[in-house]
């Protein structure tokens, strides 16, 4: 500011600090450069009274270190650094990893003093004092490296606490451009902690500290992390011109870094000439000094300069191959309470934390479920929001191990349905995802619980496609079908009378309301919850209605592995992690998100759901084409949702791997588009198999234990009788028991036409399932009356009850008999039902029977 333009205030005020400054001087000489000589007096006393009373401990914070995620290389199982995160990019390093050459760049242009004062230079001081006071503003030059030490401290503490970049400004502002009297008093500050530093510390160690905490440009910070960033080595290889380059960038690090080469005052069409300027300073100021010879400094000093620019690995777009893996790790951080209690402070452990976090991903099967994935589902279909993954879970720790999605990582692009950052395999939380309707995969919840109430996958039950007029539910009451609702088979199948284990192959929805009607709602949506399973929303699994049981709901497919690994895993459920271990930055080991592996479903249940889910891998199950066949038994599940959603989830004992493909908003019809010629709804087919077959490869599998005998029995039902009913109530009542119908051909009966006369088998105790026979009647039906007295009066009975063919049968000769013929009985007999024009005949018994064929007496004597 030009002095026309001062005010008297402002002179006098910076006249004041000077003189103040003066007086402190005594003291300072006297502590830092010649501390032998004692010094008395009222000024002496005064500086040393206004110097004590400004604050002197300065705690040195820990740096901002960038968060490092690793995975490891299966071929040398050695971990390998991935990428990081960070709000400043520093990789500290010792005193002896940073090139001698660096270091005399840095003392001659900062400081050439460093090893001879206290903290304090005063002869710089003092000129840094004299410019504030004549020219204002800035606060100029002055520092030593133990004062800049100090600042820069200072601006990371309020830095770490500040919530926008504007904060951040005002920090460094505050730091560096305070004027007046407000910039001595921060320089007064600055000495007395730089004094205090040098006692507590070692010029070496406060000299490591300045460069592994300054900043060189953006998000560059320390030494090891410039000489990365702008020429492609490390601290410890730095040569001479690189590092007069960056001990000049220090000086004014946004002004002089060469990382923006298209800057109009610092570019590369203008040779970096700021920097330029500042790096040939620092050539003479070595020249000056000794460190370097004519011949050095001549070679560089018209040089031009030739950075080397290397873009860190930073974020998950720098982790190729598992961008969306890593995603779902870094949600793992900022959200899960290991990391800290509130967001805030989740996020500054992320970026500033200085964690390693070794993950679980396996790049083996990561690189088969990348290609098969790049193989077979677009990045985008026209005319729909269309997306697919597929994620792999080791069943017996719960390790994530692969994550692979159509779309391309991207966190700024917008309107671009090839381009995401939302994990399609995880949920809102921990991913972004809301997850998808899971369609026939939740069956498998109804399976389990049909299994827990102990009923058998051979028990036979009506799955004819129908209205089920109610389901129990006892957490908020019974679902009434009110409207008379029928929720239909996929392929619009009738549906038939079978078994869960014939459902669970065909996936018939019918057959699985069949089996619902017969349980409790409430207690399904408890069986998904032990096993993992919430809404994409992380809310609890409600069943409500009865579409519930079909899979209406959206999960996450992380969620439907791992449900499907716990059968896998004999009944545990390990929560599916992806984090394998966390250090701090100085190595020591950081409690790990909370994950557990525990027995939700008895053994015997386990093994009878995979018993169950086995058919659905094999031929006529709907999940055989997504089976490799290469030995490996798997258990499985499809899943549709109307036409807009596909899944396959599959499980060896080792690994299950679920995959989805299908809208991630909105409607776009799945078996009506094709990509390379294939039906998208068939896509999961093809990706599963080879994701599945490249884990059976890696991880192998076992075959599955036994099912439990028990939950296997052939299971008796009781068949209710159904006679005097009419056909359509008796075929009713009949297949809701269980039971097959055949309506055979009418019978001779006394009921009224068309009402069932007959069944077979009769009422009891039979097998479910079993095929019953019923029989209307023809209206035509008599009971032959029980006829006595003469053979003439039963004749007349008979046609008088409406027989029209009646008549005399077989005679009976008995000698003894009394007068006339005496009727016995009938053919067919008293009480058989027949038609009315049915033959009946009447038996007699006679003296005489008379010739030709009449049965002798009993007893009586035959002559031929």
């Amino acid at each position: 500011m030009p002095d026309t333009k001062r005010t008297a205030t402002g002179v006098l005020g910076g006249l004041a600090g000077l003189v103040g400054l003066s007086a402190v001087a005594g003291v300072l000489i006297t502590a830092t450069v010649t501390p032998a000589i004692a010094v008395s007096g009222y000024a002496a006393s005064s500086a040393i009274t206004m110097f004590d009373n400004l604050p002197s401990v300065l705690e040195i914070d820990k740096l901002m270190l960038p968060t490092t995620l690793y995975t490891k290389n299966q071929d040398s199982g050695e971990w390998e650094e991935w990428t990081q995160f960070y709000d400043q990019n520093r990789s500290p390093v010792e005193f002896d990893e940073i090139a001698p050459v660096m270091y005399d760049a840095m003392l001659s242009s900062e400081d050439p003093r460093y090893y001879q004062h206290g903290g304090v230079d005063l002869i710089g001081t003092t000129r840094a004092v004299l410019s504030n006071v004549q020219g204002g503003g800035e606060t100029q030059g002055g520092s030593t490296i133990s004062q800049q030490y100090v600042k820069n401290i200072l601006v990371q503490r309020c830095e770490a606490t500040a919530e926008t970049e504007e904060e951040k400004q005002a920090c460094w502002f505050e730091a560096t451009t305070a004027a007046g009297t407000e910039g001595i008093q921060r320089k007064l500050q600055e000495m007395r902690y730089a004094i205090a530093l040098e006692q507590r510390y070692s010029k070496n160690e406060i000299m490591l500290g300045y460069l592994n905490i300054a900043n060189f440009g953006g998000t560059t910070y320390g030494i090891d992390a410039a000489a990365k960033r702008y020429f492609g080595v490390s601290a410890g290889e730095l040569n001479l011109a690189q590092a007069a380059t960056l001990a000049g960038i220090v000086q004014n690090p946004n002004t002089y870094r060469i990382d923006q080469p298209g800057n109009e005052r610092n570019g590369a069409e203008n040779g970096y000439a700021l920097t330029k300027q500042r790096q040939q300073y620092v050539l003479s100021r070595l020249l000056d000094d000794g460190k370097i010879t004519q011949e050095q400094h001549d070679e560089l000093f018209d040089a031009p300069i030739e950075p080397n620019v290397t873009t860190p690995r930073t974020g998950c777009t720098a982790a190729a191959g598992g961008e969306y893996f890593c995603q779902y790790v870094r949600s793992v951080i900022e959200n899960d309470p290991a990391f800290g209690e509130t967001p805030d402070e989740r996020r500054e452990a992320l970026r500033r934390g200085g964690l390693n976090v070794y993950t679980t991903i396996d790049w083996r099967l990561q690189n088969a479920a990348n290609a098969s994935m790049s193989t077979y589902a677009p990045t985008s279909v026209e005319g729909m929001k269309f997306g697919s993954t597929a994620v792999s879970i080791d069943n017996t720790t719960g390790k994530i191990l692969a994550m692979s999605q159509n779309t391309r990582f991207d966190e700024t692009i917008t309107g671009d349905n090839n381009f995401s950052s939302i994990v399609f395999a995880g949920d809102r939380t921990y991913g972004g995802s809301r997850g998808f309707a899971a369609g026939s995969t939740f069956k498998l919840f109804t399976l389990v619980d049909w299994l827990e109430q102990g009923k058998s996958v051979r028990e036979v039950l009506n799955g004819v496609n129908r209205p089920f007029p109610r389901m129990t539910n006892s957490c908020t009451g019974d679902w009434v079908n009110t409207e008379n609702t029928t929720i239909g088979n996929f392929g619009r199948v009738p549906g038939y009378i079978g078994t869960p284990l014939q459902f669970t192959a065909a996936s018939l929805n019918s057959g699985y309301l069949a089996m619902a009607a017969e349980l409790d709602l409430c207690d399904i949506a408890n069986v998904a919850t032990k096993m993992g399973v919430t809404t994409g929303d992380n809310t609890p699994i409600e069943m409500k209605v009865a579409n519930n049981v079909i899979g209406d709901s959206n999960i996450s497919p992380i969620a439907m592995a791992g449900a499907y690994g716990t059968v896998a895993n004999n009944g545990v459920y390990c929560q599916p992690r992806v984090i394998e271990s966390v250090t701090d930055s100085d190595g020591n080991d950081v409690p790990l998100p909370e994950r557990t592996c525990e027995q939700v479903l008895e053994p015997g249940v386990a093994a009878t759901a995979a018993f169950a889910l086995a058919g659905v891998m094999v031929g006529g199950g709907t999940g055989a084409q997504g089976n490799p066949f290469d030995g490996t038994p798997l258990i499985g599940k499809t899943g549709t949702h109307e036409e807009l959603q596909t899944w396959l989830v599959e499980s060896s004992t080792n690994v299950s791997t679920a995959v989805w493909a299908g809208n991630i908003e909105g409607g776009g019809d799945m078996f009506r588009n094709w990509h390379n010629g294939i039906q998208l709804s068939n896509l999961r087919y093809f990706i599963a198999r080879d994701v599945q077959g490249a884990a059976n490869s890696l991880f192998g599998g076992n075959p599955f234990p036994a099912p439990d005998n028990n939950l296997t029995r052939q299971v008796l039902r009781d068949l209710p009788n159904v006679v005097g009913l009419s056909i359509d109530d008796a075929t009713s009542r009949l297949r809701n028991a269980g039971f097959s119908v055949t309506v055979g051909e009418a019978v001779d009966s006394s009921e009224a036409e068309g009402v069932v006369a007959a069944q077979s088998p009769g009422a009891g105790r039979v097998a479910g399932g079993t095929s019953v026979t019923i029989n209307p009647s023809n209206g035509q039906g008599i009971s032959v009356p029980a006829v006595s007295g003469s053979l003439s009066a039963a004749i007349s009975a008979l046609r008088g009850a409406g027989f029209g063919n009646v008549s005399p049968g077989s005679c009976q000769q008995d000698e003894n008999a009394g007068g006339g013929e005496q009727a016995t009985g009938t053919n067919p007999a008293a009480g058989t039902l027949v038609n009315r024009n049915t033959a009946i005949s009447v038996d007699y018994v006679s003296r005489n029977c008379g010739g030709g064929g009449a049965s002798p007496a009993p007893d009586s004597d035959s002559d031929g």
